[in-house]
């Protein structure tokens, strides 16, 4: 892997030690992110054999649900990661292990309150009305429901290491992660198979579990060696060093909400009008063209808090070089899209057989969706990189709002069907493909102002 690195580096002509790094992670991450594409394409159709169509629809649109809950880290998460790495560009470790700190014990209590809370309304929820499914899974959904949200909220605090390795520009570890998940899970599916009955409790329960069992030993690995400088001490957890991740945080926060109601709606709004069954041909092709926001998020996550470190240093020179090269891969990576939407029907038939019709239109909107989201991408990146998102913030909020009725009006009212929603989707991202570019111009130019520079 080393060689492979340095051949890179010589005939690429990369000189810079900060690109160096980010070039080293992007490699070992298309590795694990190669890895867990891989696992996640064979874990579909299995998936199907061992649950049935209805069932794997319940259990996504079940983590659509849970994934709503993602906002009580409260924005500290990126918050957290934008802090972090300033703090270590400046040299003040004391700084950065308050930081750590603070999110961390602060996270803890939220989570542990938003437990005490759903376990408390469990008791009061059919589920089966919210799934729109049987009335005889209410007893397993019963059951199911606070275990995945349990493990769901231990998750929500064990992944701000992963936070912590990315501000520090180890940004490869957010892959092994999910990496070792997905080869997790793939294993678990095969033995289900030849082991077990049908059963969606236990695929949830142990699906569930996985990453938590990986992330707790990623906490006590990390803090035990290379950053146990930054050991979380409740002592160090104050209110200052609560606001000033907060401070962005906030911002953040806002944003996430918005961007779960705008990217994580669909498979709820597609159960509720047309059955759970119809959210699988859905999430086939969301899952088919999402290997391209894959491949580029592993280009582009190094990023984030290299230009977070490089904004603070006024290294404006090589933040312009490195977004006209994010620009070019962005249009090659529209371009892949492009040639997957054309050649969907031989993979499907390949990858799952005849046991789901997946509509061509279905695809094409959805290669649409993905094209537009990797095109503004790179200044998302940027943006977030500067902590400059209030404009984000205000336009994804509107957006966000206008997404549930419209994807509700295209689907049923004007008769769409289920393209309707990913159609009302594209139409919210338009002003966000506009605002971004548009904004990275202002600020990298030095004539941002208001709105824009905050």
């Amino acid at each position: 892997m080393k060689n492979i690195i340095k051949k890179i580096y010589s005939k690429t002509g990369i000189k810079s030690n900060r690109t160096k790094n980010i070039t080293k992670h992007v490699v070992i991450s298309f590795f694990y992110k190669g890895g867990s594409i891989i696992s996640s394409l064979m874990i579909v159709p299995l998936t199907i054999k061992f649950l049935d169509t209805e069932n794997y629809g319940i259990w996504l649109t079940l983590n659509s649900f849970i994934a709503w809950f993602s906002f009580f880290d409260i924005g500290l998460g990126n918050g957290l990661r934008n802090k972090f790495a300033e703090a270590k560009a400046k040299g003040d470790l004391t700084l950065a292990k308050a930081y750590v700190s603070s999110a961390y014990f602060t996270i803890g209590c939220a989570c542990l309150l938003l437990m005490i809370v759903f376990l408390g309304l469990n008791f009061f929820i059919d589920w089966t009305k919210i799934f729109n499914t049987s009335p005889q899974l209410q007893k397993e959904l019963a059951l199911l429901m606070p275990i995945v949200f349990i493990f769901f909220c231990l998750q929500l605090l064990l992944k701000l290491i992963t936070t912590i390795y990315t501000a520090d520009q180890h940004h490869s570890m957010q892959g092994k992660i999910n990496f070792y998940t997905s080869i997790g899970s793939l294993m678990v599916v095969y033995i289900l198979i030849n082991i077990a009955q049908s059963s969606l409790l236990l695929f949830g329960i142990i699906f569930s579990a996985i990453p938590v069992i990986i992330l707790i030993w990623l906490n006590l690995f990390a803090f035990s060696g290379i950053y146990k400088p930054y050991k979380p001490s409740l002592i160090l957890w104050k209110k200052k060093y609560l606001k000033d991740i907060f401070g962005l945080g906030m911002s953040f926060f806002i944003i996430q909400i918005a961007g779960i109601v705008l990217f994580s709606t669909d498979n709820i709004i597609i159960t509720q009008i047309f059955g759970p069954e119809k959210v699988v041909p859905f999430n086939i092709a969301f899952k088919y063209l999402s290997i391209s926001n894959m491949v580029i998020s592993i280009i582009l996550t190094p990023y984030w808090s290299s230009i977070t470190e490089a904004y603070v240093n006024n290294d404006y020179d090589w933040i312009k070089k490195s977004m006209q090269n994010l620009s070019k891969i962005s249009l090659a990576a529209i371009f892949i899209i492009a040639v997957m939407v054309v050649f969907s029907p031989l993979v499907y038939k390949l990858w799952i057989g005849t046991s789901v019709n997946i509509p061509f239109s279905l695809t094409f909107y959805m290669g649409v969706f993905f094209a537009l989201t990797i095109f503004y991408a790179p200044y998302t990146y940027f943006i977030n990189g500067t902590g400059k998102v209030k404009l984000q913030m205000y336009s994804i909020l509107i957006t966000a709002f206008i997404n549930i009725p419209l994807s509700v009006f295209f689907a049923k009212n004007l008769g769409m069907g289920v393209k309707g929603v990913i159609i009302a989707t594209i139409i919210c991202l338009i002003p966000h493909v506009i605002l971004c570019p548009l904004q990275y111009m202002k600020i990298i130019n030095k004539n941002a102002h208001g709105i824009w520079n905050k």
